[in-house]
């Protein structure tokens, strides 16, 4: 058993998170990562690699391909080849190259609305057109305006998919997938497949299927973004990959990669190897911990007047409507009772907030009371 209750003091280790709010009497529950220490499995591999004392220029170990070779077939049934993976220093850089490389000047990047914000960033920084599709609640749940996705298409070169939905949490199934790449077939895209919080499912009934899985030609006509890094907390390690089964892809991202990406830090490298190899009994407990939070903060929300959230089938996030409060700031507003969120803006929708649950039930349920306090005087 992992003790998931244990409150570590984060303060003093240069962490955004808890850095924020330094000196303020505000709970930081925004950029997402955890406040659980990582597996034993990934402290004693660091330690032990740290205690050799030389850091020199690194690359992935053969065992580390051979785990995620092994972990996408045991859990997906996805056979991929060793030389479809491109490691990178973490998914937002794969988001940018994959618009450098995959797209044209003057043709447009699809991505879903809202996102996670460096989706909405990314064909900016790279001199593309933004184009948004909108994530609509339907019986529950955030899905894709497919309809919309189809309209907009026929400008593009590249789709951005994030599944698991960051910060929607939708998991999506295997008809939504292909629905959305006969889109990408009729319109020639290439779909460039976020899905970093694969191995967060809450809902049990939920099953991720990677998107180069659905099918050879979807397969052709994809990349794949994974990382241990939100599943095991190493996000600082920065350590990432890419799953480009075409090698006219992955060619074209490798050459965008050219004197611009940072290779992979060599103790993430490390940490990830770990994780994998030997993670797996404490993701299951953080989980069932994670399932707990979440029913938490489904029972806050039962009682907050106006207030909603949608099923949250993935990720340690919750995305809560508080439309019905009729703030200005929302952020603002938490803030001042005590608790520090993202703000929906940032993903494309102000009259929304970010909760992060990935840390221990008192915290959650300190942040919970002070937040129902607001909000109940606010609706008084």
């Amino acid at each position: 058993m992992f003790d998931f209750d244990r409150e570590i003091d984060r303060s003093g280790t240069m962490s955004l998170k808890w850095d924020k709010y330094k000196g303020q009497d505000v709970l930081p529950m925004w950029v997402a990562d955890t406040d659980f220490a990582s597996p034993p499995a990934v402290i004693e591999a660091l330690t032990a690699r740290v205690a050799h004392g030389i850091f020199g220029y690194s690359r992935p170990s053969p065992r580390l391909i051979e785990l995620i070779i092994t972990r996408l077939q045991q859990r997906y049934g996805w056979t991929i080849s060793p030389e479809w993976l491109v490691f990178l220093p973490g998914v937002v850089p794969g988001l940018n190259l994959a618009c450098k490389a995959w797209s044209q000047h003057g043709r447009g990047i699809i991505t879903p609305k809202p996102v996670y914000y460096p989706f909405l960033q990314a064909p900016g920084f790279n001199d593309r057109p933004l184009l948004t599709v909108p994530m609509m609640e339907e019986a529950g749940r955030w899905v894709l305006d497919l309809e919309e996705l189809e309209r907009q298409a026929p400008s593009a070169d590249l789709l951005l998919l994030c599944n698991p939905q960051n910060p929607g949490g939708t998991v999506f199934t295997r008809e939504e997938l292909l629905a959305i790449d006969a889109i990408a077939e009729r319109h020639n895209l290439v779909v460039c497949s976020d899905e970093i919080h694969c191995d967060l499912l809450l809902d049990k009934e939920a099953r991720h299927i990677p998107y180069g899985a659905l099918s050879p030609s979807a397969a052709e006509r994809s990349a794949v973004m994974m990382a241990p890094s939100k599943t095991f907390n190493i996000a600082g390690l920065c350590c990432s990959f890419a799953v480009i089964p075409n090698a006219r892809l992955r060619l074209k991202l490798q050459q965008a990669m050219r004197g611009i990406s940072a290779d992979v830090n060599l103790l993430g490298f490390v940490a990830a190897e770990a994780a994998y190899e030997g993670g797996e009994q404490w993701l299951r407990e953080q989980l069932d911990y994670l399932r707990a939070n979440l029913t938490l903060i489904e029972q806050a929300v039962a009682r907050w007047p106006g207030v909603k959230l949608a099923k949250n089938q993935a990720t340690y996030l919750a995305w809560i409507d508080v439309s019905a409060l009729g703030l200005d700031d929302p952020v603002a507003f938490f803030e001042q009772a005590g608790v520090g969120l993202s703000p929906g803006a940032q993903f494309g929708d102000g009259q929304f907030v970010r909760l992060n649950f990935g840390c221990t039930r008192a915290r959650l349920t300190q942040a919970l009371a002070r937040m129902e306090k607001a909000i109940l005087q606010r609706s008084a």
